[in-house]
Formats: structure tokens, C-alpha cells, sequence
């Protein structure tokens, strides 16, 4: 029954943020000229195919998503690229995004349609880099386990389109951007690397995330940072006058659908937060003791979380931070009874491999091999495709973070 329950509330805060659920009541009025529609993420081609459907007038434009993400549309362009170390497609269709929205006039609506995800696949280096450049600092940042936030204030300024620079391509056109929000806090700013809003961090941010991880760039993005007179757009500038974005879709809608759910089964709910971050693997050993605690006074209950966490790649194993965090949970808890749990990357895909994330039981330890030992090696993924507890939904094609609950009956 709780294994049942489990994947039936990862799969409701799937559900409240895919496009079809989302988009509709946000859409804008056509414009009296043309309507591009543009934009990136693991939702985008979703977030194009609904767009399609509800739209009344001429409506034309492009987006990028993930390799196998993408859906049949017949008005605008899908194209699939990296994710998440960009390629040479995410270039191109972020060259041709470029070009596209700088042809429309005052009377033109530039429909910007932003998901987790879109910084990568928005690789258009600023002038003066390459791919491969923007390429090894992403690699470098990802194994360093450098957050979100960190993560995007580099690549922002590393980018010809992002930071902002979409919508001043855009300009004097209308721009309106609608975004399934994967960053912790919500922050327009971060979520895709914001390319049609303000940008409040720096080069100098930049730089002290590159210094912070010990992460030595090559030459070229090195020189770049240091050209101060070449910032992102900032707040204030009246070329955002005629921009505006709104969140479509939030972690925390998604955790409050699971946690309606668990509430219906006769489960008590606490939503410990919807921007959790952290060591993956720390995390779950917190939230061992959290259960332990709440289990010791009896009932059930569910524990909510959401947010993202990072992974330190030490070992050479195959992973993903949902499966290291539920390694981590299921040491810390040591097989106690009653208490079983799922963590999920709502995008469903944990890392690079096939899985959205796995759950843990009481018997998750007694069944595998040895479970402090895969995890230091990284390798939880190895780990609980051998019990066969893996979770494997496909692409979900829409992004609002990490899912986790712990379901806890004593």
C-alpha cells in the first residue's frame, strides 16, 4: 500500500505542473501584429503544443527542448538538443531565436515559454567564446556540485541570450514570458537564466562562483569576465518597460497536490519546504532523524519536500541526487519499521540516466549489497537497479525540481 501511495503522489505533483494543467489561464491576448512564440526547457515543446491549441490568430516561432522531449507541432518549430552540457543544436536554435525576434515591430508579441532546463539548451556563447569553452566550465560546475543559482549567475555571463539579452533582442516588441519555475525561491531571474528579465547578478558574481570551487576557466572566458563594460542588462533599464513574466507553475503547487492526496488516504501532512538544497546524501541522513523523531509519536504522517539538491562527484559510480538522497535516508534510518519514502526529479530523469529517482522501504538495506560503500562511490543508481526499486517514468517534459516524501506509520 505505502509503495502504491508513494508513486501515486509523485505523480500528482507531475501532473499540477505540466503544461496542459498550467498554461491555459496565463495565456496573453493575440497582438494586432504577429505572435513569435520562442523559447526553451524540458517543457517548452509541451508549453508550444498548448500554446497551439488555445491560440486565435497567426502564431509562428521555435523552441528547444531535451532530446526526447519533444512533441508534434505544426506551427512552431521544435528543436531537440543537450541537457545538460549544451551541443551545437542548442547553438543554433538559440543564433535563430536571436535573429527571429529582432525582425518584430512595436505592434508584435514575442511569447517567451521558459522551463527547467533552458539555460543549457539556450547555448549561445557571448562574443568571443566557443561552445566548447561554456562547455568544460558547465562540466566543472556540475561535478563541483555548485547549485542552481550558481551555476546560471556563470553561465548568464557567458551568454549572448541569456541574462536578459532575449528580451532586448526583442525590443520594442511586447514580451511575455511564462516559466515553470525549477529554480529554489522562484526567482525569474535564475529559472532558465532569465532570459527576458533583469539581471541582477555580475561578472564579479561570476567569478567568485568560478574561485569558490577552485575551478581554473580557460582563457577566454577568463578575459571575458573581466570586461565589466560588457554586464547583462540590470534592473531599470527601459528596454524592459514593455516585458513582463509570470510563473505559471511552482514547486510548492506541486507539493501542496501530493500532500491534498496523502490527505485523503488519512495521512497527516508537513511540508518541510519547497526550496530544500544541500549535499544530497546529508540531506536524507537529516531527514532520517526527522522520521525517526515524528515516528516516535505515533500515527501517520507524510513528510513533504521539494528544491534541489547537489551531488560531490567523488566516486566513479552511476548516480543522481534523488538516489543518493534516499541512499543517504535509507543508512540513516537503518531498516526501521513503518517508514518508507520515494524522491524524484519531476522532470524524470535523476542526473543522466533513465530513472526519475526509486523508493526505500524498511527491507532497502537488508536486500542489497553493501549500501555505505556504493555510496561513497556514488553509485545509489547501481544500487537500487539491483532491488529493482527504481522509478522510471520517461520524460515528464515539464520541470518544477526534485519530489520527495516519506511516509511514516507507527
Amino acid at each position: 500500500m505505502s509503495r502504491a501511495l508513494l508513486r501515486r503522489l509523485f505523480d500528482a505533483a507531475i501532473e499540477r505542473a505540466t503544461a496542459p494543467v498550467c498554461l491555459p489561464p496565463h495565456l496573453p491576448p493575440p497582438p494586432k501584429g504577429r505572435t513569435m512564440a520562442i523559447g526553451a526547457g524540458k517543457a517548452a515543446a509541451a508549453m508550444a503544443k498548448v500554446v497551439e491549441q488555445h491560440w486565435q490568430g497567426p502564431l509562428e516561432g521555435l523552441v528547444v527542448t531535451r532530446y526526447g522531449h519533444g512533441v508534434p507541432t505544426r506551427r512552431i518549430e521544435v528543436v531537440e538538443a543537450a541537457h545538460p552540457v549544451p551541443d551545437a543544436k542548442g547553438e543554433e536554435a538559440a543564433r535563430r531565436m536571436l535573429e527571429m525576434v529582432r525582425d518584430l515591430g512595436p505592434d508584435d508579441l514575442a511569447l517567451c515559454l521558459i522551463s527547467g532546463g533552458a539555460s543549457a539548451l539556450l547555448a549561445l556563447p557571448a562574443p568571443g567564446l566557443t561552445l566548447e569553452d561554456k562547455r568544460t566550465v558547465t562540466r566543472s560546475l556540475l561535478r563541483a556540485g555548485a547549485t542552481i543559482h550558481q551555476i546560471n549567475a556563470v553561465r548568464k555571463h557567458l551568454s549572448a541570450i541569456k541574462g536578459g539579452r532575449l528580451a532586448m533582442a526583442a525590443y520594442p516588441a511586447e514580451t511575455v514570458t511564462l516559466a515553470i519555475s525549477d529554480a529554489p525561491g522562484d526567482d525569474l531571474s535564475v529559472i532558465g537564466s532569465g532570459p527576458t528579465v533583469p539581471d541582477p547578478s555580475t561578472f564579479a558574481d561570476a567569478r567568485a562562483v568560478l574561485a569558490r570551487f577552485g575551478i581554473e576557466p580557460p582563457p577566454a572566458i577568463a578575459r571575458h569576465l573581466d570586461r565589466e563594460a560588457e554586464e547583462s542588462p540590470k534592473p531599470g533599464d527601459d528596454r524592459f518597460a514593455r516585458a513582463r513574466a509570470t510563473i505559471v507553475a511552482r514547486p510548492a503547487d506541486s507539493l501542496a497536490a501530493a500532500a491534498a492526496l496523502a490527505g485523503e488516504a488519512g495521512y497527516a501532512v508537513e511540508i518541510l519546504g519547497d526550496a530544500l538544497e544541500g549535499e544530497a546524501r546529508d540531506l536524507g541522513t537529516a531527514h532520517a532523524r526527522l522520521a525517526m523523531e515524528r515516528a516516535e509519536r505515533g500515527g501517520r504522517l507524510c513528510l513533504i519536500s521539494g528544491g534541489e539538491t547537489t551531488v560531490t562527484v567523488r566516486g566513479q559510480g552511476k548516480g543522481g541526487r534523488n538516489v543518493e538522497y534516499l541512499l543517504g535516508l535509507a543508512l540513516g534510518l537503518g531498516g526501521a519499521a513503518g517508514i518508507s519514502a520515494i524522491a524524484g526529479d519531476s522532470d524524470g530523469i535523476d542526473g543522466t540516466e533513465d530513472n526519475a529517482g526509486a523508493v526505500a522501504d524498511p527491507t532497502t538495506l537488508a536486500r542489497g549489497p553493501d549500501a555505505a560503500a556504493r555510496l561513497a562511490d556514488n553509485d545509489a543508481y547501481s544500487y537500487f537497479a539491483a532491488l529493482d526499486d527504481l522509478v522510471v517514468t520517461g520524460p515528464t517534459r515539464t520541470n518544477v525540481n526534485d519530489f520527495r516524501a516519506i511516509l511514516i506509520e507507527r
